[in-house]
């Protein structure tokens, strides 16, 4: 998943302008384990990377724990095979590639991640210190919008683009890849978000407040 909810595993994937549609029930069938592995072949393929998600930490930040509490909430509400294991090893494994191969990424936030109690404190506290470590992370640059900040759009789902010519985007329906023209309406959702973030000690303030009640 993206991750940028936590509503659905992510789709399958070679690389953006190439890639099929994904067929989700077929996807959703296998399994977490074959679906992530699919999504982390796509991210490896990703040179530059723009994600929106507004509830739950973005899939290549997550933390083990915190990625296997993810996926099991997927597969209660879907109805596929448990192998939360292995979907949850596949996903962490995409932060090997943050600040490797001249990669970048652009990640924006919603303030309500870091509230959202995913497996509960002993879940949450090492997710949000990890959150924490990242924003010194090189080929990173990463926002938070503050839940008071005036919006310039309506929030919306969560969604990644890659590469600037393929979209992924999630819910409880599940996810859909978007090659076509509305491509350039999440680039422009993109910028209108990105103008409510903060960044760098505004954007730890803010985690670690979280901490601090959590």
């Amino acid at each position: 998943m993206t991750d940028h909810t936590a509503s659905a595993p992510e789709p399958a994937a070679a690389h953006a302008s190439a890639a099929p549609q994904p067929d989700w029930p077929a996807l959703l069938q296998s399994g977490t384990g074959p679906v992530q592995a699919a999504f982390r072949r796509l991210v490896e393929s990703t040179t530059h990377y723009l994600g929106y998600s507004p509830n739950i930490v973005w899939g290549n930040l997550q933390t083990l724990p915190y990625a296997k509490e993810v996926l099991r909430l997927v597969v209660d509400l879907h109805g596929i095979p448990r192998d939360v294991e292995a979907g949850a090893a596949e996903r962490v494994a995409r932060a090997q590639y943050i600040g490797s191969g001249g990669r970048t990424y652009h990640v924006l936030l919603g303030e309500q991640t870091l509230l959202t109690g995913i497996g509960g404190p002993e879940v949450m506290r090492p997710q949000l210190e990890r959150l924490h470590d990242t924003l010194s992370w090189p080929g990173l640059t990463l926002g938070i919008i503050p839940a008071r900040a005036r919006l310039a759009v309506y929030p919306g789902d969560g969604f990644g683009i890659h590469d600037e010519t393929r979209v992924e985007v999630e819910g409880f329906r599940g996810g859909e890849t978007i090659t076509d023209h509305r491509v350039e309406l999440f680039h422009r959702a993109f910028e209108l978000l990105q103008q409510s973030a903060v960044y760098g000690d505004e954007a730890r303030a803010l985690i670690t407040q979280a901490l601090q009640h959590t």
